[in-house]
């Protein structure tokens, strides 16, 4: 008997085995779970699920087949980016009860809304005296929308984006940036990210690549680590996938020793496979294996397709210098965003990008030195952003690739360290752009001061349920048999905006 007929004969005796010793009970577990309506249909049963296992199809014609996710960890002040203030320079070291604006520390939204992690922080009482805007604005594009002086080249594609000036969340500190990604809060424990989300509906438009992946430094694990790119319930197989901008070394957890020939690791690989496979017979629903073998069959694909997407000096110089590489400030960045629209380009569903990723709360977190800081990490990503949106623009990709900024909340209208602005997620801004979304628009404000979200308040799902509806995704068809989600979960799709 050769290998290959030990190896079949091997399995078919585990498959008979174990279909003989868990016979009886798969099928009393079987008609237990199709009582409950959340048995799968199967190939040879005419059994109907309310809310089968994702086809990898969408729900509904998409308008988007791809998402570039961009996020600044810390907090960047909408004040001082996309929503501007003039009152603030009106009435700077005034205390914010002097002001007509008073009654912005009396909404009843301050408490209705907020779930104190940090006790007296960010919460509009401690920092009352009024801060003037550090950088100059004005009305940019045809759209006129208001921009902030230190955002230059993306304001030149303003008219390619929609500005959303009223978000809000519920936590006061840096736990923000995984509610962010999650939609729950930090205290109600871990959930599966958007990104996940994605990657569960949606089926891969490359077999070569990991379907949703993770660029930049991700937030620190003061503030959910790794979480804020994992799929927690819905299986390790639709976690993000972390690469580097480097063709030398792109998956440094799955490069061969340089003296091992491919031919060797693929039998490696083969071994592993039928292995695994005889394990998964006996146990079918262990996540954490089928996942596994899952990234033996892609980390093997990966090594040939992934270096060659890094290899951005296939690029011409005219794109290189769209997207800022001979910048010292902007090149690990823009690095970053040309790699995006290289993954994209060839099939990549979800790509999430991190930036001031430091350790901790993250560089964007400006309770001091404000002005300095805020003008060095903006000139990092601002020729970046801009050079990706245009690059996908000229291309025809800005029409099914979905481009989406933001952060886990804003700065306080109030000065704090005498130069800085403390955390505020009562009311700051994100934006989108391409994917069947409106673009020179502006949705939603805050007021006067920019301290609540005012007109047509969306919590941060809503801007996960756009993104899911421009993939032809409906979240509510994706809930899992015995996860029952909430409604904020799910958000509301921002019809608003989308063209």
């Amino acid at each position: 008997m050769n290998t290959s007929d030990f190896s079949t004969t091997a399995r078919s005796r585990r498959t008979f085995l174990s279909d003989i010793g868990m016979g009886f009970t798969g099928l009393a577990l079987s008609a237990m779970l199709h009582d409950d309506g959340i048995q799968k249909a199967s190939a040879d049963t005419e059994h109907v699920v309310e809310n089968p296992p994702p086809n990898g199809k969408p729900h509904f014609p998409p308008k988007a087949k791809s998402v570039i996710w961009i996020f600044t960890v810390g907090g960047t002040s909408h004040v001082e980016s996309f929503d501007p203030k003039p009152l603030l320079n009106k009435y700077a070291g005034l205390s914010i009860n002097e002001t007509p604006h008073s009654d912005v520390l009396h909404k009843s939204y301050l408490d209705d809304n907020l779930r104190v992690v940090v006790p007296n922080d960010a919460n509009g009482h401690i920092w009352p005296t009024v801060y003037p805007l550090q950088v100059g604005y004005a009305k940019r594009g045809e759209s006129g929308i208001e921009v902030s002086d230190w955002w230059p080249h993306l304001s030149t594609c303003i008219d390619d984006v929609a500005v959303l000036r009223s978000m809000w969340t519920t936590d006061n500190n840096h736990g923000a940036q995984l509610q962010f990604h999650t939609g729950r809060h930090r205290l109600d424990g871990f959930f599966p990210t958007i990104g996940s989300w994605v990657h569960y509906g949606l089926g891969t438009l490359n077999e070569n690549l990991p379907q949703f992946v993770v660029m930049g430094t991700p937030i620190a694990d003061c503030c959910g680590g790794q979480q804020a790119h994992g799929a927690n319930y819905l299986g390790p197989e639709h976690d993000g996938v972390q690469l580097k901008v480097d063709p030398k070394d792109p998956l440094p957890f799955a490069v061969p020793d340089r003296a091992m020939f491919r031919e060797e690791q693929q039998a490696e690989f083969e071994l592993l496979n039928r292995l695994n496979r005889l394990s998964q017979v006996e146990y079918p629903s262990d996540d954490k294996l089928r996942a596994r073998i899952k990234s033996y069959e892609l980390a093997f694909r990966m090594q040939s397709a992934i270096p060659e997407v890094m290899d951005l000096e296939a690029e011409t110089q005219d794109t290189q210098q769209l997207y800022g590489l001979a910048d010292k400030e902007a090149s690990t960045f823009g690095r970053q965003c040309l790699a995006a629209r290289r993954l994209v380009e060839r099939g990549c569903r979800f790509v999430q990008l991190f930036h001031g990723s430091n350790g901790g709360a993250g560089a964007w977190d400006a309770h001091s030195n404000l002005q300095t800081g805020h003008a060095r990490l903006c000139q990092q990503i601002d020729q970046p952003i801009a050079g990706l949106l245009k690059d996908l623009k000229q291309r025809g990709m800005l029409d099914d690739t979905l481009v989406v900024w933001g952060t886990e909340f804003g700065r306080t209208p109030g000065a704090q360290n005498s130069n800085g602005r403390d955390h505020h997620p009562f009311g700051f801004s994100c934006w989108m752009a391409g994917g069947g979304i409106r673009g020179g628009i502006v949705h939603g404000a805050t007021d006067e001061l920019g301290f609540h979200a005012a007109e047509n308040r969306h919590y941060v799902t809503d801007l996960h349920a756009t993104v899911l509806h421009q993939l032809g995704l409906n979240s509510r068809r994706l809930e899992v048999p015995g996860r029952k989600r909430l409604d904020i979960d799910h958000g509301t799709p921002i019809h608003d905006i989308i063209a």
